[in-house]
C-alpha cells in the first residue's frame, strides 16, 4: 500500500465524516419541532453536557485526544443550535 492509497482512504473517510455531519445537522429541524412541542428552549445546557460527556467517554475508549474530541463536539453542538435558530427565524445561516 502506497501513500496515494492511504490518502485515498483518508479522502473517503473525510467524505463520510462530512456526510454524517450533514445528517446530524439536518436533524436540527426535528429537534426544534420536538423542543417546541414540549415547550423547551433551543439551548439546553444539560443535554449539551450529556453529549460532551458521551463523546469524551467514547474518545477515552478509542484512545483519542479527549480535548480535541471535546472541541469537535462543541462545534457540532454549536452548528445544531445555530441551525435551530435559523429554522426558527432567529439566525443568519443559509
Amino acid at each position: 500500500m502506497g501513500l496515494s492509497d492511504v490518502r485515498e482512504q483518508i479522502e473517503r473517510i473525510d467524505s463520510e465524516i462530512l456526510k454524517l455531519v450533514a445528517e446530524r445537522t439536518d436533524l436540527a429541524g426535528t429537534v426544534l419541532e420536538l423542543k417546541r412541542a414540549s415547550g423547551k428552549k433551543i439551548e439546553d445546557g444539560v443535554q449539551e453536557q450529556v453529549v460532551l460527556n458521551r463523546a469524551i467517554d467514547y474518545a477515552i475508549e478509542l484512545c483519542l485526544d479527549t480535548g480535541a474530541i471535546k472541541q469537535i463536539f462543541e462545534i457540532l453542538i454549536r452548528m445544531s443550535i445555530e441551525r435551530q435558530h435559523e429554522l426558527s427565524g432567529e439566525g443568519n445561516l443559509p
